[in-house]
């Protein structure tokens, strides 16, 4: 029951960015299958020596069933404080000889931005085009070394070059269960009680509210909270103008984020679509659903197709009228909310990231 865990950087448990929870509820969940996980994480010197050590067990005869690898959103070359190149080879050459033991590997890849033409501004064209060659670098040898190569959505596959079709999988991110313990148990009849939204994550190009912002401040009754980081918050204020008395901005995370979203209503992707959203499977999607909280989402995005698909919220146009008509519908019709939690119940086992790990056990037992 021995697996290996790789990471190329330092593992964060108090981390508050999605592409650092990621690893850490990961390598949770395989511990909760009971497996007894060496895990190979750090910056360079730090896995050079862990996997120095693995090397001489596998060697004495430890056998392991499989290797499960997070990549980070930077080139793995490129990974260091100071983002050179120190241990260019470190973890390929380990993936190498990891095949050669026949431990099949499985690597979840989470970023696509260098494939697009905005990718690399502010960078300049040297820096730019190093990054861009280091990620080429990092597909060529997953190519001859992985045996599944993981994405957080089908529809990514189209922009990863090199990549055999038939190594890819889809492996999304999950929610914890425990964050269901303080759901309660809401009865959405009383039209006079104001209704709470609640959106968690980036207000950057790719995370525009706009349309939404517009909306409620024609909409006295609803009340909108709108957690993100307060840097971020900072730069893009100006855009947003003066905000109505119901849209509250927090910069909170951890428990005190979920409070927050444990006592609202209505959870929100209402994001304007960009290319990026045709694929993004974004961890706030599931952690919604780990709460119960039934969504409002954009048509012509991925996240927008599965709450349709799976009747756990309104998919609508990104359009200031098609929000204000949603609203008001649904402030004088409260029981269809209830509809859609019961409907979010009935699908939460199966996004948990202990049933995210379970696919990677059975793509990777031999």
């Amino acid at each position: 029951m021995n697996i290996i865990f790789h990471y190329p950087m330092p593992l964060e448990k108090e981390s508050k960015s999605a592409s650092g929870i990621r690893p850490i509820r990961m390598l949770e969940a395989f511990r909760a299958h009971g497996f007894n996980v060496e895990v190979i994480s750090g910056y360079g010197y730090e896995r050079r020596r862990s996997i120095k050590r693995l090397k001489k067990k596998i060697k004495s005869g430890e056998k392991y069933l499989f290797a499960y690898s997070e990549a980070t959103t930077m080139p793995t070359t490129l990974t260091e404080k100071n983002h050179l190149p120190s241990y260019p080879l470190l973890d390929f050459f380990f993936f190498r000889f990891l095949k050669k033991e026949n431990v099949p590997i499985g690597l979840f890849y989470r970023d696509v931005y260098w494939r697009f033409p905005n990718y690399g501004k502010g960078l300049g064209f040297f820096r730019k085009y190093l990054a861009i060659i280091a990620y080429l670098t990092d597909l060529a040898f997953y190519r001859v070394t992985l045996t599944r190569f993981y994405l957080p959505s089908t529809e990514m596959s189209s922009y990863i070059p090199v990549i055999d079709k038939s190594k890819i999988s889809v492996l999304p991110p999950g929610y914890r269960f425990r964050y269901t313990e303080s759901l309660n148990n809401k009865e959405y009849e009383d039209t006079d009680k104001k209704l709470k939204l609640f959106y968690v994550g980036g207000l950057s190009e790719h995370y525009r509210l706009h349309k939404l912002f517009l909306a409620l401040s024609n909409l006295p009754n609803i009340e909108c909270t709108v957690c993100t980081r307060e840097d971020e918050w900072h730069i893009v204020k100006e855009q947003y103008g003066t905000l109505p008395s119901n849209i509250s901005i927090i910069h909170e995370s951890g428990d005190a984020m979920y409070e927050r979203l444990d006592d609202s209503d209505i959870a929100l992707l209402f994001v304007e679509p960009h290319i990026y959203w045709t694929f993004a499977s974004p961890v706030k999607l599931f952690e919604y659903i780990g709460f119960a909280k039934p969504i409002i989402a954009s048509k012509g995005t991925l996240t927008g197709s599965f709450v349709e698909a799976n009747d756990i919220g309104w998919t609508i146009p990104y359009e200031e009228n098609s929000i204000k008509e949603l609203l008001l519908d649904i402030c004088q019709r409260k029981a269809q909310v209830s509809e859609k939690v019961e409907r979010l119940k009935k699908i939460q086992a199966a996004h948990t990231w202990k049933s995210r790990a379970k696919k990677v056990i059975e793509d990777l037992t031999p």
